[in-house]
């Protein structure tokens, strides 16, 4: 496969971003950055489920309802996701590691699904993971499929205003180079975010 001069460091950063992340849910181990390995336990479902804080937004059994200052639950299936309309609740509740998880790896299978798909999934299609297991295998299979993507890019769809449709953001007015940029830093931090919710949970003890 040829990838454009452009994507390669783009690219980079999404399979590097990836692995760590996947490496902090799943383990054994994750790279501490300097080349030592730090123990990472796989995430366990009330690990993934925990609300750390009061009133928090997560992934939940639809026939429970929405959360606190949610008004519905998007996705698929048997759980979904906290949210309400535009404009959201002020100041922004507090989102579960299932939460970010469940959001990162559905921006990442509808952006597939909206640069080289159907073109035409939206929130209500994805399926939400109720369990850890679920979550780690829809975060390797989307990311899987948004890196298929980009492999299908060559340099004139990385110029192209709205080769990726995801109705959700600004890809229709973007160049598609800027909306890989844009996928890489939702990766980054979030996954800084979800690494850092499983840090809390550690210290706690798991204990409510």
């Amino acid at each position: 496969m040829n990838v454009p001069d452009r994507l390669v460091p783009l690219l980079k950063q999404f399979d590097w971003a990836c692995e760590r992340l996947g490496n902090r849910l799943a383990g054994p181990f994750v790279d501490s950055g300097n080349g030592t390995d730090v123990a990472a336990p796989v995430m366990t479902d009330d690990e993934y489920l925990w609300e750390p804080v009061p009133d928090c937004w997560s992934v939940r059994l639809r026939g429970s309802g929405p959360g606190p200052g949610g008004t519905s639950l998007t996705g698929a299936g048997g759980w979904g996701r906290d949210t309400a309309p535009f404009p959201h609740p002020a100041p922004p509740p507090f989102t579960t590691l299932a939460w970010r998880l469940s959001h990162l790896s559905e921006l990442l299978t509808l952006r597939a699904d909206h640069s080289a798909g159907t073109r035409s999934l939206t929130r209500e299609d994805y399926r939400v993971a109720g369990d850890a297991a679920g979550a780690l295998a829809d975060f390797g299979a989307s990311a899987a499929a948004w890196r298929g993507a980009l492999l299908g890019a060559d340099d004139a769809a990385l110029d192209t205003v709205g080769y990726s449709t995801y109705p959700y953001g600004s890809d229709p007015e973007d160049p598609f180079l800027d909306t890989v940029w844009w996928v890489n830093q939702e990766l980054l931090h979030h996954g800084a975010e979800i690494a850092l919710l499983r840090d809390l949970y550690r210290v706690r003890g798991g204990l409510a």
